[in-house]
């Protein structure tokens, strides 16, 4: 299809991989096809035609007000860190230390310092969406990251969706999203330990 220029992936993930607590309904990831120009098309009236989005879905063994809880509140979140691949992000030295503010406008620090930006909406136990940045990035490169929640059975599902990055991050970000927030925030709000 020549007027199309982005696929939509499949992430499955087989059921013993997923941690206690943890189900993924649905993780899509939107990716751009490479192109072989470096000029993305555009229309009359300077619209792209090409983008890279990631879109999941992920239901957890706790209430929406526990997820919300854990993503917005430095303690937790830095808890939920530990628990990932990402803890030598928080350990190393002159690691930053995780900082989230409640407050719409306010800033945030993750991973040691790694992901940083602000809050653009908070409606609790409902919705978060944030201005998010990988240091990697270029300088003034922001993504937008909407995570909303939903009751679920006895449990919650959490929709994200992720888009505005950098070309070709697509598939890094949508791995990272699971392995880094998704996978350990399961273990972290596993009835368990809660």
């Amino acid at each position: 299809m020549s007027g199309l220029f982005f696929s939509r992936r499949a992430l499955m993930v087989g059921i013993g991989a997923i941690p206690t607590g943890l189900s993924m309904v649905a993780m899509r990831s939107a990716a751009a096809d490479d192109m072989a120009t470096s000029a993305a098309p555009m229309n009359t009236v300077g619209l792209t035609r090409t983008s890279e989005a990631i879109h999941q879905e992920v239901v957890f063994a706790a209430s929406r007000q526990h997820v919300y809880a854990a993503l917005t509140d430095a303690k937790q979140f830095d808890a939920v860190t530990r628990l990932s691949d990402a803890i030598t992000l928080v350990t190393a030295p002159g690691a930053k230390v995780t900082a989230i503010s409640r407050d719409v406008g306010g800033s945030f620090v993750l991973f040691g310092g790694y992901v940083t930006g602000r809050q653009v909406e908070l409606i609790k136990n409902e919705r978060l969406v944030q201005v998010w940045r990988a240091a990697s990035w270029s300088a003034g490169d922001y993504s937008i990251a909407r995570f909303a929640l939903v009751d679920q059975g006895s449990g919650s599902k959490l929709v994200f969706d992720h888009q505005g990055f950098p070309a070709g991050e697509g598939e890094h970000l949508a791995s990272g999203w699971y392995t880094h927030y998704w996978r350990p925030l399961g273990k972290y709000l596993a009835p368990s330990n809660h």
